[in-house]
Formats: structure tokens, sequence, C-alpha cells
């Protein structure tokens, strides 16, 4: 366990220096990883949106899913599997990705903002965790996505396939994508480096389970601080480097990519939070996961993917001006969804004796 600990804080500790490293070679402020941030660059890069300040492929996302492919086929650790509840899984990511846009983070750019000295990051991150809460709360009464089911590998084989010709398109410098020339999209490291820092999150991450909402869900639920420790080493690591950098600037206002608006934060990512919750891992881990075959984990990063294309497409994700009003009637109507979920699928486990949202014959 101590050493299971340790790569948790390792994984942790390395993905706050290469997000320190990431934002002073040139991605945005407190935004050396933010899988929200970058899922919604990447859809507005393929032109699933129109927002032109937020498209570009981001190659972080590209070496996480690569790398945790590599690792788990080099550790016999790739399995497909798959089939557990993928509409709800769908649309619990979609919702959950209009909350986190909200805020303008998800919880690894939240801890980075705190990081960065942006206090309203603490605003989120409660948030965060009354989220994570909620969820528990479902979880305990039963609720359940159901059982995954093995499939043929070429299942798990085609999502991280697609990733690969993504990034050999990225590579080839060839214009096949929408790119943005001002505005957060505009604003990143070098390809290499950012393509480089992927792979090595995206195995570290494979190796040690690590999970944002894991940490937090399993010190509540158990007290058990095992995944906890790479989110206070990310913290630490991060919070370090800033001060290192000069790029450590506290205080509410003026922060780079966010607002000040206290409710909508703590709203937004209350959302995000109940919803990854239910989905059993927060969005980094999802990527990570469906790069080792867990083709559900795929079915809720294309329900990221289409949130965010949603999100910009209708107005309602936040900016550093603050939330639109349509931004804070999806949030509430998202809240009430989720909820409903919540709710609704505790309820069939208790009335069909424990099958959850699993079919029953």
């Amino acid at each position: 366990m101590q050493n299971k600990r340790l790569l948790v804080g390792v994984t942790g500790g390395v993905t706050g220096l290469l997000a320190v490293l990431l934002v002073k070679y040139g991605n945005p402020p407190n935004m050396g990883y933010c899988i929200a941030c970058f899922l919604r660059d990447i859809s507005g890069g393929l032109g699933f949106h129109k927002a032109a300040p937020v498209q570009y492929v981001r190659p972080e996302i590209l070496g996480m899913v690569t790398g945790a492919f590599v690792a788990a086929a080099l550790t016999r650790e790739y399995r497909a599997v798959g089939g557990s509840s993928p509409l709800v899984r769908f649309f619990l990511a979609f919702t959950a990705m209009i909350g986190m846009l909200v805020f303008l983070g998800c919880p690894v750019r939240a801890v980075l903002r705190l990081a960065g000295g942006d206090w309203n990051a603490i605003v989120g991150i409660v948030g965060l965790v009354v989220g994570v809460g909620v969820g528990i709360y479902f979880l305990n009464r039963g609720f359940s996505l159901g059982r995954a089911s093995v499939q043929h590998n070429i299942n798990g084989y085609i999502f991280p396939g697609l990733t690969i010709i993504l990034t050999g398109l990225v590579l080839s410098g060839v214009p096949v994508f929408y790119a943005s020339t001002e505005g957060p999209g505009a604003m990143h490291a070098p390809v290499f480096l950012s393509l480089g820092a992927g792979v090595v999150v995206g195995v570290l991450a494979q190796r040690s389970r690590f999970c944002m909402i894991g940490g937090i869900r399993d010190f509540i639920l158990f007290k058990d601080l095992h995944l906890l420790t790479g989110f206070f080493a990310l913290l630490v690591v991060a919070f370090a480097g800033n001060l290192v950098t000069g790029a450590f600037n506290p205080g509410f206002t003026g922060q780079p990519v966010a607002h000040s608006d206290g409710l909508w934060n703590f709203l937004g990512m209350a959302l995000g939070g109940t919803a990854v919750t239910l989905l059993g891992g927060c969005p980094l881990r999802q990527l990570i996961a469906a790069g080792e075959g867990n083709t559900d984990c795929v079915i809720t990063v294309l329900g990221f993917v289409a949130g965010a294309a949603f999100a910009h497409n209708f107005g309602l994700a936040a900016s550093p001006q603050g939330v639109p009003v349509a931004g804070q009637w999806a949030v509430v109507a998202g809240l009430v969804f989720v909820l409903g979920i919540g709710l609704w699928g505790a309820k069939q486990f208790a009335a069909t004796g424990g099958v959850g949202l699993e079919q029953h014959h």
C-alpha cells in the first residue's frame, strides 16, 4: 500500500511540475493541464463548435491517451470492456462538462488555479467536495451504472487508434484543424513538449490509478488518504513551481481565464462533482481508462466533448466577464437532471433487489 501511495504522490507531483513548465512555455496561465478546457479546445479544433478563441487540438490529451494505452499494453493490463449504461454515462458527462465550463476548469485545474493564487478556486473546490458528497449519498443507497462486460479487443482499440491518427496529423503540421489566433486556444506550449508531458502523465496515471474525484470520495467514505495524496502533491508542487517562476498571483479579481462569481463557481463544480462521482472517476481518470480499453469511458469522453460543443454553441460557458444567464439556467437544469438520475437509480436498485441500472431479466 505504501508503494502505491508513493506512486500516486509521484503522479500528482510530476503533473504539477509539468503543468508549471507547460505554462512557462506557452499554455494559458493556471492551465498547464485542464481536461475540461482541453477537451473543449479539441472540440473546437475539430469544428464541433465555432467559438474562435477556444479551438486547438491539444497534444496533452492525445499524449495522455497514448501513454495510458502503451502502459496498459506493456503491462498486460489492457482489456476491452464496456456496455454499462452508455446513454446515461454520455448525458452525465455532457452535463458535468457544462458545470465545469461555468466554473472554467476541471478538478485538476481547480487545484492548479489554487496553486497559482486564484482564491476563486477555493469556492469551486468546496463545491466539488459537496458534489462528491451528494454523489456518495446516491452510491450508498445503491446507485449503480451496472457492470461492464468483456468485449472483443477491437472495440477498445478504436479510441486509442483514432488518438494516434490525430497525433500524427498534429505532428505533420498539415492545417486540417481549426486553430485559434487569439484567446486561450492560441496559447500553447511547443507541440513536442505538450505531447511528451501528456505521455508522461498518461503512463503515470495509468500505473497509479490517479483520480482527483476518487481521492475525495475515498477519504469521505473510508478515511483513506491513498488517492488524496496525489491531490495534495499536485497542489504543493505546482504552488512551489509558481513561486519559483513568479507565476503566483494571489487574489480573487483579475485571475486568468476565471471569474469571481462565487455562487456559480460553487454550483458549477457541485454539478460537475456530483456527475463525475456517479460516473466513477474524474475527467482525467476517464481519459486514462479509455486508453486502457474501457469503452464506457470512451462514451464518457465523447459526452464531455459534446457537452463542450453544446455549451459554446449555445452561449452557456462562462468567461472572465462572468456567467451568462443561459449558463446559469443550464447549471440549474443540470442539477435537476443529475439529482433525478441519482434518485431514480437508487430507487431502481431498491426495487429490483440490487440490480441498479443494469439490464435485468
